[in-house]
């Protein structure tokens, strides 16, 4: 089957089911990141770590401006990607340095409060209609976030409390990510957040700064190679559907970073872990096909945003 016919029958799919599609994708992404930062942190501190990733990401996105055109990253909104960028760097400072400081699996779980959040911000700042059903779904995936950490059980101190951080910067970006697929293309968004957060976490890095051994640059290579696929994932995905119904698909990274973390560093996740993690998939497997059902109820009619994303990729 070519390309184009599998590209055509992508297209067709309903817009939920695309949305949940590149969400997913963008989870195991973001997992894959998070191993590649803890395995370079070895070597350079979390805020350099920043810096390449971003660096790297700008890198990597401006043979494409060469290629399409100045004008492909015009926009009007400056601000607004300021204002994204912002949420992203203070979000990537903290989570980078809680990666260094506790077990990969039990980290992600916490930054897993963010679409709690999300669901709220999109309903109070973006206008959003959040069904109670959404509502609901959404609460009992972080319930599953609670069933692995278990407060009460565990000591909550730093870490504990940077990861929490991080996950509200988390939520900030991600609606700031739907306000901006309103009106600007996913590659444009790619490139502005790797302009200005590469300019924002300059600093935090020079205050660190030692240079890289030889064999660190392939893995710094490699991080802004899937840190940029995991964000023109995101941008696909929150340009094809709600922010409150796309958020929890993210929860796919728990068990993919579990198993990963299993595997390299040996970190033997609990039945809670996995009792938690069936709890949040299967919240988000609930969110999907109530939605698709919606969407059905309503004769398939495409939202806006899925409108400009369909121009944008043909």
């Amino acid at each position: 089957m070519s390309p184009k016919i599998l590209r055509a029958r992508f297209l067709a799919l309903p817009p939920a089911v695309i949305g949940a599609l590149w969400m997913s994708l963008a989870a195991c992404l973001l997992g894959a990141l998070s191993v590649l930062v803890r395995n370079i942190s070895a070597d350079l501190h979390p805020f350099e770590i920043a810096f390449f990733r971003n660096a790297a990401q700008l890198a990597l996105m401006l043979p494409w401006v060469m290629m399409a055109g100045i004008a492909v990253i015009s926009t009007r909104r400056t601000w607004a990607h300021v204002r994204r960028s912002s949420f992203g760097i203070c979000a990537m400072l903290t989570w980078f340095s809680v990666l260094t400081m506790m077990p990969i699996a039990e980290a992600t779980a916490i930054s897993f409060s963010a679409p709690l959040f999300t669901t709220a911000g999109a309903a109070l700042f973006l206008g959003e209609k959040v069904g109670v059903r959404r509502w609901l779904a959404t609460a009992v995936g972080f319930f599953g976030v609670l069933l692995i950490i278990r407060p009460g059980f565990h000591d909550v101190g730093q870490p504990q409390l940077l990861a929490l951080l991080a996950a509200a910067f988390i939520a900030g970006s991600m609606l700031s990510n739907k306000s901006l697929a309103r009106t600007e293309s996913p590659n444009a968004m790619v490139l502005w957040m790797g302009v200005f957060m590469s300019l924002f976490s300059l600093p935090p890095a020079l205050s660190v700064w030692t240079w890289p051994a030889a064999h660190v640059w392939p893995w710094l290579l490699a991080l802004g190679v899937v840190a940029t696929a995991a964000h023109l994932a995101i941008n696909r995905a929150f340009g094809a559907a709600d922010a409150s119904y796309i958020a929890p698909f993210g929860f796919a990274q728990i068990p993919f970073v579990a198993g990963v973390g299993f595997i390299a560093y040996a970190e033997m996740p609990d039945i809670w872990t996995w009792v938690g993690s069936a709890v949040i998939v299967s919240s988000g497997v609930y969110i999907a096909r109530r939605e698709a059902r919606r969407a059905k109820e309503e004769e398939g009619q495409p939202l806006p945003s899925v409108a400009a994303v369909a121009v944008e990729n043909a």
